[in-house]
């Protein structure tokens, strides 16, 4: 996909999004403590049932599951050599999964890791493992990409310029805001939108941290200085921590749906779920907004 297949896209109305992944696979039976894009590999079908899901649910991009296969992150499971494999196995399992239904956009992801000077994490070694990722991505045929769940305006920065010195795809951009507005790590979502999409970035928005009923303020500023689509993709409601240490997300698919709307009317044009979200999540909010 070029960015200018992109634009054309976008100016056709909403786009939907998928929803979950992790939390899903979490209830398929994904262990705690392995590497879920490892894991993903060894289970194919689990993941194409998802994914096939939310194409029949109205997405029209999903999300391969490449989350966090670059070097850093990988290194915590003795998998940083295996960049190339992981991202390229991912992709073919979710280009099977949609089967031409639906564009799929390579992930990628903060590391988690604090950059200097507040942490230890360099940008050469950011940008070098972002590249590394993004080109296997590209390689392994991504229609675009997206950098998601990203911490810090400086890091999402630092992610597009990779991305964008390897290889022409669109790329969205997504921040964990707070219901302010304000990124965990620096930064906020107006700083977002005006830096990346001046960096060229397809589309920026948020997703995860909070639900959808907290964040109208939030799109309707970004909004007001984007040049490039907004993209919302919130969690359902606030997550509670039950006896088993899972998280239970408290929002159900209709008012999901209900508040998302919301953010349409605010100035979101690309929208979908982030954690504890379902397909009939994104199905019933495809109904709400008419797409189908």
């Amino acid at each position: 996909m070029t960015r200018q297949e992109f634009e054309q896209l976008t100016q056709q109305g909403v786009i939907l999004l998928d929803g979950a992944t992790g939390s899903n696979l979490m209830k398929a039976g994904l262990p705690r403590g392995v590497s879920a894009e490892q894991w993903v590999t060894e289970h194919p079908d689990v993941l194409q049932e998802l994914q096939s899901a939310y194409v029949e649910a109205g997405s029209k991009i999903v999300y391969a599951p490449t989350f966090a296969a670059n070097r850093i992150s990988l290194a915590n499971f003795g998998l940083e050599d295996q960049v190339e494999r992981l991202n390229a196995e991912l992709v073919r399992i979710s280009r099977k999964a949609v089967d031409g239904r639906a564009f799929v956009a390579g992930d990628v992801t903060t590391t988690g890791q604090l950059m200097e000077p507040k942490g230890d994490m360099t940008y050469d070694r950011l940008y070098h493992a972002y590249q590394e990722q993004v080109r296997a991505l590209a390689d392994a045929g991504a229609d675009l990409l997206v950098a998601e769940t990203m911490l810090s305006v400086e890091e999402t920065i630092v992610a597009l310029d990779a991305a964008q010195s390897v290889c022409e795809l669109p790329v969205m951009c997504t921040l964990s805001l707070e219901a302010d507005g304000t990124a965990m790590y620096g930064g906020n979502a107006v700083e977002a939108v005006i830096s990346l999409q001046e960096m060229g970035a397809a589309a920026v928005g948020l997703n995860c941290s909070v639900g959808p009923d907290q964040l109208e303020s939030v799109v309707r500023n970004m909004k007001e200085v984007a040049q490039v689509p907004v993209i919302a993709k919130p969690n359902a409601g606030m997550p509670v921590i039950n006896e088993k240490g899972e998280a239970v997300y408290s929002m159900n698919a209709e008012d999901f749906a209900k508040y998302t709307k919301v953010l349409v009317d605010a100035g979101a044009g690309i929208v979908g779920g982030c954690c504890g979200t379902t397909p009939e999540y994104i199905r019933k909010l495809a109904q709400t907004l008419g797409l189908r």
